[in-house]
Order: structure tokens, then sequence, then C-alpha cells
């Protein structure tokens, strides 16, 4: 078992770990528990009551924080022509309009946050599956990343501002940052409500039983804070 230090004994100690706390309290609490000297990022970890073999229970969406993530999102955008034009136009970082973006991206470059592609390029961009999928970057028609030319302008808004996209892992959990300590427990709140409504809405018709298995908030290098949600949850 991994030492913990006297911050994280402290902090752990504030929580009751058969406790299941409203969303209020556990926000308060995360804020409360937060041990880094810097300002860090609140995560939401589910657990769900789904089996990720099954197509049928694939569990992802997209849902834009009303208060944002406190930091700064870098946007790509493989476009082309008047795409590239109205990119740029946009505030994208990066427009990659050539096979020379392929190559490089191929080779390891992905410093960018969200990546956005029109249809036209997605023959391209198809390519770097086994580079962008793994971190969550290759643009999907599912997630609202692969959109026409005019419809560019609102997704980079909308990831500027809290846009985040969530896809269940092989495990069956999900795991998306919901804002920083430093915001206010509002503003926490808030954004953890809708990010908890949008998993709901997200949910198969073909799970039965309970869906939300285990609901944690935690902070960067924080203890976790189990949060009912709404929903039954056991100690599986």
């Amino acid at each position: 078992m991994p030492k913990v230090g006297k911050k994280y004994k402290a902090a752990a100690a504030k929580i009751d770990r058969n406790k299941l706390y409203t969303t209020s309290e556990a926000v308060s609490l995360v804020k409360d528990t937060s041990i880094t000297k810097f300002d860090g990022t609140v995560e939401c970890h589910i657990r769900l009551g789904v089996d990720p073999r099954q197509n049928d229970q694939q569990v992802r969406g997209v849902v834009v924080l009303p208060n944002g993530l406190g930091k700064t999102v870098r946007v790509l955008v493989f476009a082309q022509g008047e795409g590239a034009r109205i990119a740029q136009e946009a505030g994208a970082d990066i427009v990659a309009d050539n096979d020379e973006w392929v190559t490089k991206i191929n080779g390891g470059f992905t410093d960018f946050d969200v990546a956005i592609a029109t249809p036209d390029m997605m023959g391209r961009v198809g390519r770097l599956g086994k580079v962008l999928g793994p971190r969550g970057l290759m643009p999907n028609p599912k997630t609202g990343t692969v959109v026409p030319p005019a419809d560019i302008p609102r997704v980079i808004r909308e990831s500027r501002a809290g846009r985040i996209e969530f896809r269940l892992d092989k495990s069956g959990n999900l795991h998306v940052p919901v804002g920083k300590v430093s915001f206010s427990a509002q503003a926490l709140e808030e954004n953890l409500n809708d990010f908890l409504g949008a998993v709901t809405r997200a949910k198969p018709s073909s799970v039965k039983g309970i869906y939300m298995r285990r609901v944690t908030l935690t902070s960067t290098m924080g203890p976790g804070i189990r949060i009912a949600a709404g929903q039954p949850t056991d100690a599986a």
C-alpha cells in the first residue's frame, strides 16, 4: 500500500467513507480537502452498471458546463479551403489543412485539447485514430466535433466555454473534470449537476438495474467523496 502524507490523512479524516453525500455537501468537502498548493482540478468519476463489451450499452455524450473548466483550451481544426478560413477567423489555435499536419500528429504531436473536423477531412483524419483515439481527441459526429464549416465557430466557442465529451472506458467508468478548486461552491455544483444530468440522459435503454453504481468527486491528489447523485448506490 503506498504511503500517504500527513496532509492527505488530515483531509481524508474529514470524510465519512460510508456516507453518500449530496452534491452540495460533496462540493463543500472537495474544496475543504484540497491539499495542493496550486489550483487543483475537481474531477467526477462514475462507475456505471453497464457492460462496456456490449455495443448497445455504450455511454457517450457532450455537455457544455455553465461555468467552464477554468483552463485555457487549445483547439485544432481539420479543415481546408473555406473551412480553413472560417476556422482561422473563429480563433482556432491550429488549422490543420494539409497532409503535413497528419504526418506531424502521427509522429506524436498532440499539443491541443479539442479536435474538430469538417466531413471532407475525415478521410485524412481517420488515419490518426491510433494517436487521437486513446487520448479522446478523435473527431466524431456523435459528439458534435465533425461539423460543416458554418458550425465551426460555434463548436470552438463551446469548447472554450466548458464543452466536455464523456465516453465509457473499458472498465465501465467515466472520468471528467468539472472545474477548479478555486471556483465558488455554487459554480462547481452547477457544473457537477449539469454533467450528472447529461450522463443520466445518456443511459442506454438496454441497461437494467442500477445505472450509476458509484459516483465520486475528488480534487487533484485529494481524497474521494462519494455522492448519492439522486440514485441508489451500492458498495460494490
